[in-house]
């Protein structure tokens, strides 16, 4: 098979690259490589990758339609897409909104025109986010609750770019497939996120900040569970009928919500250090807790999560001294 893979520079887009160039499928991988957090990280993940065999690079914004168009072109045998470049963030969104529509509306408009087009392409997977479900307080989050009120504007963009793949679905016969991300984490991932931050911080001897004064909990998903779960929807496009659209949507987490402290007491015990707890309130935006419905793909694919955060978090922390020469 050939596959695009946006947002390949990312966390996740660079794993799941990775894993499919060692099935030996052809990866086409496009990314800005933007500076919303270290580039380095980002070209050190690219890096990884460069010798692969069947493996290309683009750099290109997705959010300039002509410019992704000339690439993609280029590669009519194309015949599945896995869109993972967005403008990530909870927080962020409340600081630098224009990132959001330009990369998560208008990029992911892009990606859909693009795939309509393509002749051979026979299933687009696209990341959503667990954000969706904004403040419902159901446990664990299901793919049929209501989530039509979202809590930030990254929520609401997510949201947005599940009804406009629906649409394109329906008009068009895009198989498509939203997976529905819950708090991924591992090797090689994001320094705006929580772990990341606390594994720096309490080396470097300050103080953390934990909102809500530490009563939250989060669906902690592995990265390798994560790509497994990625690449077995892949292989399993929805097929639709003369009255539904061929389009669905998946949770894709650990089906856990871990306590936030416990996930600060893995991290000191991984670094052997104790961590100076600055309790905070809610932050805008955020949600108390995060618990995924995963039926539905393991129904599909047979999806379980194998990694617990007992074992996940020292292998990230283990990374993480690695790469910060810690």
């Amino acid at each position: 098979m050939t596959i695009l893979v946006t947002g390949v520079a990312g966390f996740i887009g660079y794993h799941v690259a990775e894993a499919l160039l060692d099935r030996g499928e052809e990866v086409i991988g496009v990314d800005i490589v933007n500076d919303y957090y270290d580039v380095k990280l980002k070209e050190a993940r690219l890096d990884r990758l460069v010798n692969k065999s069947k493996y290309s690079f683009h750099k290109v914004d997705i959010a300039c339609h002509k410019a992704t168009a000339e690439v993609v072109s280029k590669y009519e045998r194309i015949d599945r897409i896995i869109h993972l470049a967005a403008q990530a963030g909870v927080r962020y969104s409340l600081i630098n909104p224009d990132a959001y529509l330009r990369s998560n509306l208008m990029g992911h408009a892009t990606i859909l025109e693009i795939a309509r087009h393509l002749p051979k392409c026979r299933h687009m997977v696209y990341a959503s986010s667990s954000s969706v479900y904004g403040m419902n307080t159901k446990l664990p989050f299901s793919v049929n609750d209501r989530t039509d009120a979202p809590s930030s504007l990254y929520a609401a963009t997510k949201k947005a770019d599940e009804l406009m793949s629906y649409c394109y679905s329906h008009l068009y016969g895009l198989p498509q497939t939203g997976l529905r991300f819950f708090t991924v984490y591992g090797p090689w991932g994001r320094p705006d996120m929580a772990m990341y931050i606390f594994c720096k911080k309490i080396s470097a001897g300050e103080p953390i900040p934990v909102f809500n004064n530490g009563d939250m909990a989060r669906d902690f998903t592995y990265i390798d569970d994560i790509v497994r779960g990625v690449i077995a929807t892949l292989y399993n496009p929805p097929s639709g009928s003369h009255d539904t659209a061929p389009h669905r949507l998946l949770n894709i987490g650990n089906h856990k919500a871990e306590p936030l402290m416990r996930m600060i007491e893995l991290i000191e015990i991984a670094l052997g250090k104790k961590a100076d707890i600055d309790f905070k309130s809610m932050q805008p935006g955020d949600i108390k807790e995060s618990f995924a419905d995963i039926d539905s793909i393991f129904d599909l694919t047979g999806f379980k999560p194998e990694t617990t955060i007992e074992v996940g978090i020292p292998k990230f922390v283990d990374w993480f001294k690695e790469y910060e020469g810690i």
